[in-house]
């Protein structure tokens, strides 16, 4: 019931291969009940973070399959996070204008090569464009079962181009993709299924954000959105349902009130994990008001990666050190020691 959340740490190479280190950083990690990865680009099109992996080529293929072999050595699972950017990719990292549900610019600066550079205004993708979309989907899922994954999430949370479709603050269509909740879920719905379809519902699960409005998205009606897109998800019979859930006080983001998972755990009848600020007690409290069915840890598991030990034994947890969340090379990454040496 302990998982460790999917965490963005640019320690890839610039074409999006994975390396020892992170097969060194996953594999420390391993007794976790489930590994998410890093988030990972299903395309060209939508890989926008510098040295963030992708699962889109062959080579990058074969280079995650010594981290699922060394994750798979200790006994450990782990599942590959699916991820297009949308609107917060930039030219500067793919050579491609961004795409979203509508002409929309993210609000701030992207990380790119050359430093951070204000977001470019994104174009519509095309309605003709999404059986293309869905494609890419399907393949990155071939792709991970290849690299020896034990299945896949999918990000749709976060303010990506999934969420960016959700939320009636960056989605303005007309077509069968936009207005309504039902229409603003439906590529949420066709994305999922064509996961399923390629893997098998137990080998397919999805991250939303619910409690928050993440790099610029948000909607006239969240909770109402939301409930939707957890009962759509539970038709569909995913392994489980991931929320990042902040507190209104979060640490990496604040949520828009009290936590979803119990009142969404009403609705998606399948598993459901939880994620966000979340401590050893916290969390033992959640599970055993039947709120979450396990907890995601994110932070924490960047300075602790004998996170599962350190509960067990009530052992305090060490700090991570920000500014090296996002840097090159093992310090701040695969450096941390077990509370035990």
């Amino acid at each position: 019931r302990i998982m460790l959340a999917p965490l963005t740490r640019g320690r890839s190479d610039p074409a999006g291969l994975a390396t020892p280190l992170m097969a060194e950083y996953y594999a420390q990690r391993a007794s976790a009940g489930l590994l998410i990865t890093e988030a990972t680009a299903i395309s060209r099109e939508g890989h926008g973070w510098p040295n963030a992996p992708g699962i889109y080529t062959q080579e990058q293929v074969e280079s995650w399959k010594q981290v699922t072999s060394a994750v798979h050595a200790k006994g450990g699972r782990i599942m590959l996070q699916l991820w297009h950017m949308g609107r917060v990719t930039h030219s500067a990292n793919n050579g491609l204008q961004p795409v979203s549900a509508s002409a929309t610019t993210a609000p701030g600066e992207a990380h790119t090569y050359e430093g951070k550079q204000p977001y470019e205004q994104a174009r519509p993708l095309e309605t003709a464009e999404i059986p293309r979309l869905l494609a890419d989907y399907a393949a990155a899922a071939a792709n991970a079962r290849e690299a020896g994954f034990d299945g896949v999430q999918l990000h749709a949370a976060n303010g990506y181009l999934i969420d960016q479709f959700l939320r009636d603050g960056t989605n303005q269509r007309t077509d069968q993709y936009g207005g309504s909740i039902e229409n603003r879920t439906r590529l949420l719905q066709e994305v999922t299924a064509t996961l399923v379809d390629v893997l098998g519902k137990g080998r397919v699960a999805v991250r939303l954000s619910p409690n928050d409005g993440i790099q610029g998205v948000d909607d006239s009606d969240t909770y109402a959105l939301f409930d939707h897109a957890a009962k759509v998800l539970n038709d569909l019979g995913i392994a489980f349902l991931e929320i990042r859930d902040p507190l209104p006080e979060g640490t990496f983001g604040s949520g828009l009130g009290p936590r979803r998972a119990g009142h969404l755990k009403t609705l998606f009848k399948g598993p459901l994990i939880d994620t966000a600020d979340y401590t050893a007690d916290s969390a033992i409290a959640a599970l055993a008001a039947g709120h979450a069915d396990g907890i995601a840890f994110g932070c924490p598991y960047i300075a602790n990666p004998d996170l599962v030990e350190r509960i067990a034994a009530g052992q305090p947890w060490a700090s991570s050190n920000p500014a090296q969340w996002y840097s090159q090379g093992a310090e701040g990454y695969t450096d941390y020691p077990a509370f035990n040496g």
